[in-house]
């Protein structure tokens, strides 16, 4: 059983960033494959935040309606594809692994 953790403002959460993100004016600096760090700044639901990213060089940007994937979610996909044909993954947050552990402890 999954569980679901409600997002509150000022809580922390992992952005994974899109392709889109690190393309053209004011894109995002990060490292392949890590996530970026985000604070939560409004929230319209269990699966759907604004966020406050910071980028690995420190900038700040700010990011609305962002997908909040819960534990057992699918990744949301974007329009780009990657060298094969497939679809990328879109811009979305995420739980740090502490805080999905600690919300399955509290649930039993």
């Amino acid at each position: 059983m999954s569980t679901i953790i409600t997002p509150t403002v000022g809580r922390k959460v992992w952005y994974r960033p899109s392709a889109f993100d690190m393309q053209g004016p004011g894109a995002m600096v990060c490292v392949t494959g890590q996530p970026l760090d985000a604070t939560v700044i409004a929230v319209w639901g269990d699966r759907m935040v604004n966020l406050l990213v910071v980028d690995i060089m420190g900038k700040v940007i700010p990011k609305l309606s962002i997908t909040l994937v819960q534990e057992c979610d699918l990744t949301p996909m974007q329009g780009v594809q990657d060298k094969d044909g497939n679809p990328t993954p879109g811009g979305y947050a995420e739980w740090m692994p502490y805080q999905t552990k600690q919300a399955a402890k509290a649930s039993t």
